[in-house]
């Protein structure tokens, strides 16, 4: 910067990069529609696979929107903005973020088209979000209700998900445990249900196939029976759930003992004995038959737990012990001097098993079966892995389902009635705004366009079609993915909650009008470390 007097002024430190105006907007815009470009070619069912592959060389294979965004080293700033988003509509819906990702890529594309004709970034917000408060509105008017005990259209929900994954041949079976999950773990809370996803666990083991993978109503811990007297099988098992070490504890303090003869070795052997005979025995008195705890247990207090025919297990998470408090109905106790009979929880069966090469320990028939637990098997590691993020996003789907209570067909139906609606509305503006809403169509049309194109069919052609058959009043008409026509998709039973495409297309309008908003981004200069950090990893790679 320069003073009238001719002066310098210097603002910034020196390799501090500034970038303003048009050309900060369109590097943004740039930067947000090339990721947008690489998530296009994986969306829907004949989408394509990505193979990522980090620093490690650890291999990722999926078409998950939000794993390929986390798992893709991104540095871009505006780029990051489209990985926030893409967590944000993960979190909030569990599924959609292809949708919003490349909506907002689309919504960019359009708006750079009408700042060359020199239409203020301003206006074009405006329009995007008259367009998105009449799309909601016309979402929320054409949803089609669903309940909880619908299963036919809950599982059609689940398996719509399942089309786009690579596991969609055994989206038949994944969708029923999807719904049955669900189902089971869903609280009524007033008019409305709660579903806390949080109470279906997940447990992998590659080996068999994925149409093994099977729904335990109970919790499955991947872990074994601590000693190998005790049983394994233990039914009508009252359970006592400790946050305790049954093992003595190493003093905070350091100290030093000075022992003086073998005796006093062995008299602290025996004392450090009878605590842990003492706590086990307080156990026993409550009736207890099976110990499950967060802490450790010490070799003595096994032998003495097997003794009582007690089946323990140590080290298990804390997200575990709470699931099985929450099952069965136990209180997670602190102290074992402060258990009481009825502090411990109840399941029918306690029993380990071997899974594969592995043993693991089920509960089942648990008093309050409030958490489930998805045992999920494939032929490998990579395969296992993609199925568990198929299977999140499918019961994420039909949680919203059920939470939402309204339901929409897929395959670009639901997108070219909203273009539809924005249309008509578009003709009753006046002005540059009228400009910016026809921009939103075009985004939302691409939508359908790009499944077309995935699919291998003509995406201009489809297009056409589509509007025609929404002219005629058929809302429900979009794209067969297999043959390219325009047929009813709600009949074809592709059916998606409502919630994930009014949470995509409002994190998709949001990102793209908080990158229309930017019109200078100033990077500071890189610390020395970083510098010298890059400098050794460009020469390991010269190396």
């Amino acid at each position: 910067m320069v003073e009238p007097t001719g002066v310098p002024v210097i603002i910034l430190k020196e390799g501090t990069q500034r970038t303003y105006g048009r050309e900060a907007l369109r590097n943004n815009i740039m930067a947000v529609r090339a990721i947008a470009e690489i998530l296009k070619t994986t969306y829907g069912p004949k989408g394509m696979d990505k193979m990522l592959v980090d620093s490690l060389g650890d291999i990722t294979i999926t078409n998950d929107g939000a794993t390929i965004l986390d798992k893709m080293d991104i540095q871009h700033p505006a780029a990051k903005m489209l990985v926030q988003i893409a967590k944000g509509q993960d979190e909030e819906a569990g599924d959609g973020t292809k949708t919003a990702v490349i909506f907002a890529g689309e919504l960019l594309k359009e708006a750079e088209k009408l700042i060359d004709k020199n239409i203020h970034p301003t206006i074009i917000i405006e329009g995007y979000k008259k367009a998105l408060a009449k799309a909601i509105e016309t979402i929320n008017s054409i949803a089609e209700p669903v309940n909880i005990d619908d299963d036919e259209k809950l599982i059609l929900v689940a398996k719509t998900s399942l089309n786009s994954k690579a596991v969609h041949d055994a989206r038949d079976h994944l969708a029923r445990i999807a719904v049955e999950a669900v189902r089971a773990v869903a609280e009524k809370r007033g008019e409305k249900w709660y579903v806390d996803l949080n109470n279906v666990g997940m447990i992998k083991k590659h080996g068999g196939s994925i149409f093994d993978t099977k729904l335990v109503r109970g919790i499955v811990l991947d872990k074994e029976v601590v000693h190998p007297d005790m049983p394994r099988r233990v039914e009508n098992a009252k359970i006592a759930v400790l946050d305790a070490p049954l093992e003595i504890e190493k003093p905070e303090l350091d100290l030093e003992v000075s022992i003086t003869s073998p005796d006093l070795i062995r008299k602290m052997l025996e004392k450090q004995e009878k605590i842990l005979a003492e706590k086990v025995e307080k156990i026993a008195a409550t009736g207890a038959n099976v110990v499950i705890t967060q802490k450790g247990i010490d070799e003595v207090a096994q032998h003495y737990l097997a003794k009582h025919g007690i089946l323990a297990v140590r080290r298990v998470k804390r997200s575990d012990i709470e699931k099985i408090a929450k099952a069965t109905g136990a209180r997670i106790v602190t102290n074992i001097d402060d258990l009481k009979p009825e502090d411990l929880g109840y399941a029918d069966l306690v029993e380990e098993r071997k899974v594969g090469e592995d043993k693991m320990v089920f509960i089942e028939g648990a008093k309050n079966p409030r958490s489930v637990t998805i045992l999920i098997r494939g032929g490998f590691e990579r395969l296992v892995d993609e199925a568990e993020r198929a299977l999140r996003d499918a019961l994420n789907a039909v949680a919203d389902a059920v939470m939402d209570g309204k339901i929409t067909a897929g395959g670009g139906a639901l997108e070219a009635e909203i273009a539809k609606a924005l249309t008509d509305y578009a003709k009753t503006l006046a002005g540059k705004e009228r400009l910016a809403i026809e921009a939103y169509v075009r985004a939302l049309e691409a939508l359908p366009q790009t499944l077309a194109y995935n699919a291998g069919h003509d995406p201009i052609e489809v297009l056409m079609h589509l509007r025609e058959a929404h002219a005629k009043g058929n809302k429900w008409y979009g794209v067969d993915i297999e043959t390219g026509d325009i047929v009813d998709m709600w009949e074809r039973g592709v059916l998606e909650p409502a919630r994930v495409k009014v949470n995509a297309l409002k994190a998709g309008t949001e990102v793209a009008t908080l990158i229309l908003r930017i019109d200078d981004v100033i990077a500071a200069r890189k610390t020395e470390e970083e510098e010298e950090k890059k400098t050794k990893k460009e020469e390991g790679e010269e190396e």
